[in-house]
């Protein structure tokens, strides 16, 4: 059985990405999936003083452990001013200070969602242009605009988005 983590880059609570990689979660039916919440993984933000100081904080470690012993990784992108969340952002430093690889590799299945028609286009781009350099294998990109309209009670309910989803999900399980 394969392992596969599965995180929203996104500290809301009530995050939408979160909730569309819960939904991805339940179609990897021979798989044991581990949703990782970024809050429980608080780390102070990145500076150069800090870990010349204090070195690199556990969490990061911890984070990256999660990364490299997983198959694959589902990852939806939240989006803030077109580009990635401050969180995932930091997250995301702090483990390339560790590993400049830091994908390892593992297939991903790259996705977002936000409440407008875009989906959070910008931040794909940027994910898909940016996450190469840092060993990601990305075999699939999905969006889901206008989350609101089609996301309701823990569902896709758009046939169409639900249809591309399914085949982005076996495309990545043929690629573990």
């Amino acid at each position: 059985m394969k392992n596969i983590i599965a995180f929203a880059g996104s500290n809301s609570k009530n995050s939408i990405n979160k909730q569309l990689v819960t939904y991805t979660s339940t179609l990897l039916k021979d798989s044991n999936v581990s949703i990782l919440d970024l809050n429980d993984f608080e780390l102070p933000l990145y500076g150069i003083d800090y870990e010349e100081e204090l070195g690199i904080p556990d969490n990061a470690h911890k984070f990256l452990e999660y990364i490299k012993s997983s198959d694959g990784i589902i990852l939806s992108l939240a989006e803030h001013n077109g580009a990635y969340a401050t969180v995932f952002k930091n997250l995301f430093d702090w483990m390339s200070r560790i590993e400049s690889k830091t994908f390892f590799d593992k297939p991903m299945l790259l996705m977002a969602t936000s409440p407008g028609g875009r989906g959070g286009a910008s931040v794909l781009e940027m994910a898909k242009n940016r996450f190469p350099y840092h060993d990601a294998n990305i075999i699939e990109v999905f969006s889901l605009p206008f989350f609101g309209n089609n996301f309701v009670d823990g569902n896709i309910v758009n046939d169409e988005y639900n249809e591309q989803l399914k085949n982005s999900v076996e495309q990545f399980k043929k690629a573990l």
